[in-house]
């Protein structure tokens, strides 16, 4: 164990490594927590990076040296010159998957490991801190993404990532006991409270007592957790807006014969726009051309070809996420996205989105009354309930609890950064008693 006169010297942080965003707070010996920010090229600081790691080659002389990007440099680079360049996003998702061993970037074998210490590395030099000068507490889901992940897989991975990007042994903590840690702020008095943590790939519960003077202050009393979040929702816009817009219901011919569905695999890399981009090779690009000869809309085809041609992918998700968003503060909205012959202008009710999302919002539901079932105590049992994490702003998402707890009881703050600050506050509680 490491000693308190050790850990003195170091500095305290706690990192939020997401999904979609990571998030890095440092905290003083009082407890005082200021996020780290960091800055990229011809973008707004902020105090979220994107969880993107962009990988190409630059000649050194007579050697080619791998150099990377992450965040909002990353799609930057990566749009420069997508041939030459690999774009990593979503690392989280793939620690419990015992499948993903490794991949070739280039001309070299690299570990789902050595992907996710570059980024860290290269956010901590972002965030202007060593790895090395760091004792820091890091967050994990309460059930990682996948249909079969394998939980105990996914925590020596996401270790192992952090020790070999320069970390000491990080101490692992559920990421929305962090969020509970920060919520514990609030309270002056003893309190049951189901902390929701919903990021980009996973939506986590756990049902926890804050007592703010006792010894020990929080003890868990139960967890679930679900892979549904934000990238579901995204998904259920592009499937019911994007995707007939760019053909995915027309039909072609082959030589004068009956029709046949276009090949639904372009409408699945539709989910991640840079999949999309790397649709952009000769036989992809040709292949779409030969089926829009013949197809019941080719202009909608031709649509996707220009699309992918030009690599507007990223600017298409960027328009999807204002909609999202537009409809967490609105009950409608207009998708608007223009590129050349294609023109999207497609009004969506709040209503609407609601019914794409229903399914994703019963499995949330179904995870919540797990967590309550694992600590016996019922909805009467739980005093407060804290909200946390981008997803947490939509309103059917937030009604979930309301109608179970009241909208008395419903809180929320802080929603992009809380996991990271609870997580810092719990590194100074373990460096005082260590």
């Amino acid at each position: 164990m490491t000693t308190h006169s050790s850990t003195a010297r170091k500095i305290r942080v706690g990192i939020d490594f997401g999904t979609t965003n990571s998030v890095v707070v440092i905290a003083d010996e009082q407890g005082n927590t200021q996020p780290a920010v960091f800055n990229f090229v011809d973008s707004p600081s902020s105090e979220t990076c994107r969880t993107l790691l962009c990988l190409w080659l630059d000649q050194d002389g007579k050697k080619r040296v791998l150099q990377d990007a992450i965040g909002l440099d990353a799609i930057e680079a990566y749009l420069d010159d997508p041939a030459e360049s690999r774009l990593i996003m979503s690392m989280k998702t793939y620690l419990a998957q015992g499948s993903f061993r490794e991949t070739r970037v280039f001309s070299t074998t690299m570990t789902l490991q050595n992907l996710i210490a570059r980024f860290l590395r290269s956010l901590m030099d972002k965030a202007g801190i060593s790895p090395a000068q760091v004792s820091a507490t890091i967050g994990r889901p309460v059930r990682f993404a996948g249909e079969l992940a394998d939980d105990e897989l996914g925590v020596k991975r996401l270790k192992e990532s952090f020790v070999e990007a320069g970390f000491a042994e990080p101490n692992v903590v559920l990421e929305p006991e962090g969020a509970g840690w920060r919520f514990m702020q609030r309270l002056d008095a003893p309190a049951t409270v189901l902390v929701g943590d919903f990021g980009g790939g996973t939506s986590d519960f756990s049902v926890m007592r804050f007592d703010p003077h006792g010894s020990p202050r929080t003890v868990t009393l139960g967890h679930s957790g679900v892979g549904i979040a934000g990238d579901q929702f995204d998904f259920r816009i592009i499937d019911n807006v994007i995707a007939p817009a760019l053909g995915r219901d027309t039909t072609y011919r082959v030589m004068g014969g009956q029709p046949l569905p276009v090949p639904i695999e372009w409408y699945a890399s539709l989910g991640r726009w840079h999949r999309l981009s790397l649709m952009r090779t000769p036989q992809t690009l040709r292949n779409i051309e030969d089926v829009a000869k013949t197809a019941s809309d080719p202009q909608k085809l031709r649509n996707l070809l220009r699309l992918i041609e030009d690599q507007e992918g990223h600017n298409l998700y960027r328009a999807i996420g204002q909609a999202k968003t537009d409809l967490s503060r609105q009950d409608s909205t207009v998708l608007r996205f223009t590129h050349k012959d294609l023109k999207i202008e497609q009004p969506i009710t709040r209503a609407d989105f609601e019914n794409w999302i229903r399914p994703d919002l019963d499995k949330l539901a179904a995870a919540i009354d797990d967590a309550l079932e694992r600590t016996g105590l019922g909805t009467k049992g739980i005093d407060r309930v804290f909200l946390t994490g981008g997803t947490s702003f939509v309103p059917a998402v937030r009604q979930l609890f309301i109608d179970r707890f009241g909208a008395d009881r419903v809180d929320s703050g802080s929603e992009f950064v809380s996991v990271a600050e609870g997580l810092a506050l719990i590194e100074v509680e373990n460096s005082a008693t260590a």
